[in-house]
């Protein structure tokens, strides 16, 4: 992976936009560079987990958030990784030598005696359960964040995101919301057959909501203890088998029917379709502010096997891998 990507431009802030400076070294404000940036109140959060194998989306996911924005040196990305993390930082900092983020080390003993197999076993990474630990794993003083998978593209200023309200229902996050999905489908006949497990969802309009979007007020998260109780749901499932589908369902039962709805541009999802089908998807009506590919089929394997959804030339002017014949250094 060494020089496989090229070095992206870099984007400076509007001018309206609020200033991140050093302080001086006289205040008695924290001196430490890179700590004063994570805790300013201008500074816009962004998290993401990163691997070797989505190492390619990730990166054209960072350049989408970075061109689209309108103050991109207020970003601060913030990435989970549980190997390869010497590997992974040296190739963000050699593609986005400008760009303000951190790294974290995942403990993947901390979950995988929690999760089951599930129908896809992609879904059965550990990694997929890090968003559970951002609380943990952040600083303190991160308030809020936008969580992102890394199968997407911005196409609009993730500060409009970031900047949704979560004082509705005192609400622990925020994400596009999808009330005529067939919310039983989430979850096994053993759960819908056992009423106290049913009752879940009584007095909550449960609707399902993809968590590869998501805005996450840190706050309340820890003092709510949500991460103990998404472990909760997941050591029931070991035992009874409630649902399917890897990290989402323990989502579901956390905090369906709880969220703040965000409009539906902000996670064009689903464009992943389906690969072994070559199924393409089009984009739900209305507009765009966020494309999605979720599911099985990702953009980079498509258009490298020569055989591209139309969506997928979206993704593409995102793409920072080098071709193969590249004369770059």
């Amino acid at each position: 992976m060494k020089d496989q990507f090229k070095e992206a431009p870099q984007f400076y802030n509007s001018p309206y936009c609020a200033s991140i400076t050093e302080p001086e070294p006289d205040t008695e404000q924290d001196t430490d560079t890179d700590t004063y940036y994570i805790c300013s109140e201008e500074a816009v959060h962004v998290a993401m987990t990163l691997d070797t194998t989505y190492i390619r989306g990730s990166m054209a996911a960072i350049l989408s958030v970075l061109q689209h924005t309108s103050c991109p040196e207020n970003i601060i990305f913030h990435f989970v990784c549980s190997s390869n993390i010497s590997l992974l930082r040296s190739t963000i900092s050699k593609s986005f030598p400008y760009l303000k983020f951190q790294v974290y080390n995942f403990d993947e003993s901390v979950v995988s005696g929690l999760i089951s197999s599930s129908i896809r076993s992609a879904l059965d990474c550990p990694l997929n359960y890090a968003r559970s630990y951002l609380a943990n794993l952040l600083p303190l003083c991160v308030r809020k964040i936008v969580y992102l998978d890394s199968d997407l593209i911005l196409v609009d200023d993730i500060i409009k995101l970031a900047s949704t309200p979560l004082t509705e229902k005192n609400a622990v996050l925020a994400a596009p919301e999808y009330c005529n999905a067939n919310f039983t489908y989430y979850f096994t006949p053993t759960f819908w057959s056992n009423p106290s497990l049913s009752l879940t969802f009584a007095n909550r309009k449960a609707c399902y909501f993809n968590t590869g979007v998501m805005v996450i007020d840190l706050e309340k998260w820890r003092e709510g203890d949500y991460t103990t109780k998404i472990e909760e749901w997941m050591e029931l499932q070991k035992r009874m088998r409630i649902y399917e589908l890897g990290s989402l369902p323990p989502f579901l039962l956390v905090f369906a029917g709880e969220i703040v709805p965000v409009d539906h541009r902000w996670n064009q999802h689903g464009l992943g379709g389906d690969n072994f089908r070559g199924l393409c998807r089009e984009l739900h009506p209305g507009p765009v502010s966020l494309l999605h590919w979720s599911g099985k089929g990702k953009p980079w394997v498509r258009l490298d096997a020569n055989r591209p959804c139309p969506l997928d030339a979206l993704w593409e002017p995102y793409d920072l891998l080098k071709t193969p014949f590249s004369l770059e250094s």
